[in-house]
């Protein structure tokens, strides 16, 4: 794990996914140089001026790449918005829910990101998935060189991830060049479902999945017999409960297993394991909606897997990062043991030889995410080779 501030997990965390999502490390050293004695700070004082170096890049590289733009330079000016867009994502995810001007900056990056696509030609398109009367807001990525209706694999957020860090991560194009589509979304709680469209958390996932999977029955282009989902972190429950009581899903792959989040709650309360964000009570308050902690607390006690797996009769993978420092490895055994009805189960640890031994591979997805995406082309129907 590449620790650029010696005591700050989440800070770290923040930077190897920007990282993992195209960060260039002299941009890097520019934006978290000045920022050695901040890391130290409570939450407020640190995450504010974390998010004053990163903002500040974020618009050096938009003057650049409207310079370039002046210039008919459009690939290159698609570059530059394309890591302003993931550098605002890395420090907005950081600030409280409720920071002045945090909205301003999650519409900013979807501005970013959508001009991004726009010049550089990115084979990626948004989509809106009708739900409760607004709508769950996707990426649709196309397989490579298939002709006729391809497999596709549902990719969900963790807790606080976005379609936009997934697609940036790089599994989609793991998948595409296997023969197998992509549909990465802002399930509700997370993204877009949560910000601009106030649909919270709910543990029964199946309830918004099964609707995502209508509407990919409803593509010319999709082969609804071969249908996945992927979870990362927190979707490493919401996946394995939606492939439990959805059965139109193909298959499944816990990109880190959550099998019991509601202890993992318990234990944080003890000051057990990192948090993923700052402010993290009240960050978990606003994504499930809950007014206060007992009404958390009791929502969180059903976010687990206990008598929900023997469910599934779908070939299913689990991985887990080997020093996950927030979930425990005992809970990615829990899971693959309970798949008893899976045709086709499959426990990977991601150790230090292959990396990718932390939480949901941060440290290294590229060796995790294409061992994935190996999996997922050879059990719905693509190639390898």
């Amino acid at each position: 794990m590449f620790r650029y501030f010696p005591t700050n997990y989440v800070w770290n965390l923040s930077v190897g996914l920007a990282i993992e999502m195209g960060a260039r490390i002299g941009e890097i050293e520019e934006m978290c140089g000045p920022l050695q004695e901040a890391a130290k700070q409570p939450d407020a004082a640190g995450t504010q001026a974390f998010r004053e170096t990163w903002s500040k890049m974020a618009d050096k590289l938009c003057s650049l790449a409207q310079e370039d733009e002046a210039q008919g330079r459009l690939l290159s000016a698609g570059e530059k918005y394309s890591r302003a867009s993931s550098y605002l994502i890395t420090c907005e995810r950081l600030q409280a829910h409720d920071a002045p001007g945090r909205l301003d900056m999650y519409k900013r990056c979807l501005e970013l990101f959508a001009r991004s696509l726009e010049l550089t030609k990115d084979k990626c398109t948004r989509v809106e998935i009708p739900y409760e009367g607004k709508h769950i807001a996707g990426l649709f990525i196309p397989a490579d060189n298939v002709s006729g209706p391809a497999p596709v694999l549902v990719q969900v957020n963790g807790l606080d991830s976005t379609k936009e860090m997934k697609y940036r991560v790089g599994l989609p194009a793991w998948l595409a060049k296997r023969g197998v589509a992509s549909l990465i979304i802002d399930q509700p709680g997370t993204g877009e479902a949560l910000r601009l469209q106030g649909l919270t958390a709910r543990y029964d996932s199946e309830h918004w999945a099964s609707r995502v999977v209508d509407w990919l029955e409803t593509r010319a282009d999709v082969d609804a017999r071969r249908i996945g989902m992927e979870g990362v972190s927190l979707g490493g429950y919401y996946c394995p409960r939606a492939v439990a009581f959805e059965p139109r899903f193909a298959c499944g792959v816990a990109w880190g297993a959550n099998h019991d989040w509601r202890d993992v709650q318990k234990r944080r309360l003890e000051k057990e394991g990192d948090f993923p964000v700052p402010h993290y009570w009240a960050h978990v308050r606003w994504v499930w909606g809950a007014k206060d902690m007992d009404e958390f607390m009791t929502i969180a006690e059903h976010v687990h897997l206990d008598g929900v797996l023997d469910r599934i009769k779908v070939p299913f993978l689990v991985t887990h990062g080997e020093k996950d420092s927030q979930i425990p490895l005992k809970w990615a055994y829990r899971t693959y043991e309970q798949l008893v009805n899976s045709p086709k189960r499959e426990l990977k640890i991601f150790t230090e030889r292959e990396g990718g031994v932390q939480h949901a591979s941060f440290d290294n997805s590229m060796n995790a995410g294409q061992y994935i995406a190996d999996w997922v082309a050879e059990t719905l129907g693509g190639q390898v080779a």
